[in-house]
């Protein structure tokens, strides 16, 4: 393997000129220091602050795992490895988490990535079934490791680390202060990087409320996405259920929304994500899976149909606007009824929305779901290829394209897939017929 690659170059492949100052601080200790604790806001940079220390620290010649990642949720793996490839580095990682073929996940170990990334409860199965070694981690990344002790990772987390006889370097991830560290990561007196601005910091993010008369504050929400000028928002509820009947009850009013939470297949989730990210729909309506750990555009609009029980999930749910220096907007909808919670300023602005009742423009693309990806070697040059000169697309017909392993998805502008439908009809791509059609849109469990 070639010496590595200046940090300089990874950045180029990032489309980065400089790291902020969270990230250059974490990089120092973390090549210099053995118990970090890294505190820092949604959407600051965290994954890179502590995959560029990592680099730095693999060694070419060791063909073992040499550092371990792990994250609460399958997106936030998934986010992860998707920095650590567009980096260019040479070395090979992997994801493991629940709802992924644990066959595919022990055929890629059979060749061990220097770095693999996983959710507690898969990586713990996998040293169940010792499909990996462990004498030769010597890194342990616990990111966003406060949500994980939140969902009860505990003690797949403590039989882990128990497990890792070799560790020397220790770094706790996390966007909220004030966690106790439990005794088991064996994280004793770590150097605490906390960049968490305080309140008093000025934040470009406003608040409005939303005064709803009904009850069931549904009218309210149809009322305010018409008062936001067919700009995208996420919103947010408590429950499951609502989060469907929310999505479900807004398209029938016209207004093109998705529902995404835990209780979905993994398919079904990254196909709202995919939906939301590329503008087939504008509208996301979630629990608070989504507060952080995503990989979604910055949203101008967070809207709370529910507010949650802890100030700091509603913390992290405004954490998707107003990042750096962009500015957002939060909205509370609230009916008399509900209990005034502590962390609430009731005396916000209150926005009135009721006469808003003109529907947002529709999305201007939509979703093409293709039958192949990776492992059928396809990339996004050969769909762009294909979608150009036998789908007869211009440059500006074509939006988002997604290479996923099996499967792929391309946004397509919307007044142009019936065409695009029929030109491709009988056509190959690199010499094979795939399924090539629009893609299903998550709105009722019926259709599943």
């Amino acid at each position: 393997m070639n010496k590595k690659p200046h940090s300089n170059n990874i950045l180029l492949n990032l489309g980065i000129e400089n790291l902020n100052e969270m990230q250059i601080a974490a990089q120092e200790t973390i090549l210099g220091d053995n118990n970090i604790l890294l505190l820092s806001p949604t959407g600051s940079g965290k994954t890179l602050a502590f995959l560029l220390p990592i680099f730095e620290m693999l060694k070419p010649e060791m063909l073992s795992v040499q550092c371990l990642i792990l994250v609460p949720s399958r997106e936030l793996a998934l986010q992860i490895e998707q920095v650590w490839k567009k980096m260019g580095t040479a070395y090979k990682v992997n994801v493991c988490y629940g709802g992924h073929s644990i066959d595919t996940e022990i055929k890629n170990l059979s060749n061990p990535p220097a770095v693999l990334i996983g959710t507690p409860g898969r990586i713990a199965d996998h040293i169940d079934r010792g499909t990996f070694r462990l004498d030769k981690i010597e890194t342990l990344i616990l990111d966003e490791f406060d949500k994980s002790l939140q969902l009860g990772f505990h003690e797949q987390m403590s039989f882990i680390i128990g497990k890792l006889s070799k560790l020397n370097k220790r770094v706790l991830v996390s966007a909220t202060s004030d966690i106790e560290i439990p005794k088991y990561t064996r994280v004793v007196n770590p150097t605490i990087l906390d960049f968490i601005p305080s309140e008093e910091e000025v934040s470009n993010l406003a608040m409005k409320m939303v005064v709803s008369k009904e009850k069931d504050k549904i009218g309210s929400l149809f009322n305010l996405i018409c008062s936001l000028k067919s700009q995208s928002a996420l919103v947010f509820c408590n429950h499951r259920d609502a989060a469907e009947r929310i999505s479900d009850t807004l398209n029938e009013k016209g207004i093109y929304a998705t529902y995404y939470h835990g209780g979905m297949d993994q398919d079904e989730r990254e196909r709202a994500l995919i939906q939301f990210r590329n503008g087939s729909v504008s509208y996301l309506i979630t629990t608070d899976l989504a507060a952080r750990g995503l990989d979604i555009p910055e949203m101008k609009h967070v809207i709370h149909y529910h507010l949650p029980l802890k100030e700091d999930e509603f913390t992290h749910r405004n954490g998707r606007t107003a990042r750096m220096l962009a500015s957002g907007t939060a909205y509370v909808i609230a009916h008399d009824s509900e209990k005034k919670l502590d962390y609430i300023d009731y005396g916000m602005p209150i926005l009135k929305v009721e006469n808003s009742t003109t529907l947002p423009k529709p999305p201007e693309f939509q979703t093409i779901y293709i039958s192949g990806g990776k492992k059928n070697k396809l990339n996004k040059i050969d769909v762009v290829g294909f979608f150009s000169q036998k789908g007869k697309l211009e440059k500006g017909d074509l939006g988002l394209i997604e290479v996923k392993d099996f499967i792929s998805f391309a946004a397509v502008k919307f007044n142009k897939v019936k065409d695009f439908l029929h030109n491709i009809k009988d056509e190959k791509m690199k010499g094979k017929k795939f399924k090539i059609e629009v893609a299903r849109k998550v709105i009722k469990k019926e259709e599943e």
